[in-house]
């Protein structure tokens, strides 16, 4: 059995899904990157599996899910958020950090369904203050989200992940391992479930690795893994996800049908 190419999303909240993998050099050949890259190398055949944005399976009409292994949270999720001085319901410009389909798709069908306001979306880089001299709130993903002291810039954050909640009663799905139908072995499949495993019981060695020169972050880093985010991809979250992909759908951001297919295990 030949190693298949992995791309993976960069930021700190997939690094429980990897942990290990890079050991794994007979079934794995990894490299990371920014979501909307690791969806293109996917997309484009570069890589044989991308943990990628959730809203990038619908891209692929081969394409499967690993099985009970995701990036998910239920409410407050702290890495995906609006920065604004305005409420929610009084924005007229959002700019969107580019590097995520998912969070901006979230975004359009909380401005519709929860909100009730059509502003105007400006993709821009992941650069807060242009962002917000360019608009009234600044869609930011990942690690900056995270990681930003907003509160001392006079900033107000609205949590995407809460508000879907709030919205729908469900967890929301951001990422999950995806690849070509005849990409995977039941042996590739049970190492990743198995990396999921490992990774949430190392979850101090994980922010000391990712963190390691600052105290602080470290301490948001733990209260991350703790509290806002989760990696079974269960059948609460299953739920959230075709909610997801059926609003997306209803609202024409999607036109790919939603049936969910998944790699084989049985087999180990």
């Amino acid at each position: 059995m030949s190693a298949i190419r992995v791309s993976a999303v960069e930021y700190l909240n997939a690094r429980p899904l990897v942990h290990g993998l890079e050991a794994r050099s007979d079934l794995f050949d990894l490299q990371f990157d920014v979501p909307s890259r690791c969806s293109a190398q996917l997309h484009e055949g570069a890589v044989d599996l991308g943990l990628i944005p959730s809203i990038e399976y619908l891209q692929g009409r081969d394409y499967r899910i690993v099985p009970d292994v995701a990036v998910a949270s239920e409410g407050n999720v702290a890495s995906v958020a609006l920065f604004t001085t305005r409420p929610a319901t009084s924005l007229r410009s959002i700019a969107v950090d580019s590097s995520s389909r998912t969070a901006s798709t979230l975004l359009r069908i909380l401005c519709s369904e929860w909100w009730d306001i059509d502003p105007k979306m400006v993709k821009l880089r992941p650069d807060l203050p242009v962002m917000l001299k360019r608009c009234d709130a600044a869609l930011v993903i990942g690690d900056p989200a995270l990681f930003l002291d907003y509160e001392s810039q006079g900033l107000d954050k609205v949590d995407l992940g809460d508000e879907w909640t709030a919205m729908t009663s469900l967890p929301f799905v951001w990422a999950m391992w995806v690849g070509r139908a005849q990409a995977l072995e039941p042996e590739h499949v049970a190492a990743l479930q198995a990396a999921r495993v490992s990774g949430a019981e190392a979850i101090d060695e994980i922010v000391n690795a990712n963190c390691a020169d600052d105290e602080e972050q470290r301490e948001v880093g733990r209260r991350y893994f703790r509290e806002h985010v989760s990696f079974d991809l269960d059948e609460r979250a299953l739920a959230g996800l075709k909610k997801f992909y059926a609003y997306a759908r209803d609202l024409q951001l999607v036109r790919t049908p939603t049936e969910l297919r998944f790699f084989d295990s049985s087999s180990v």
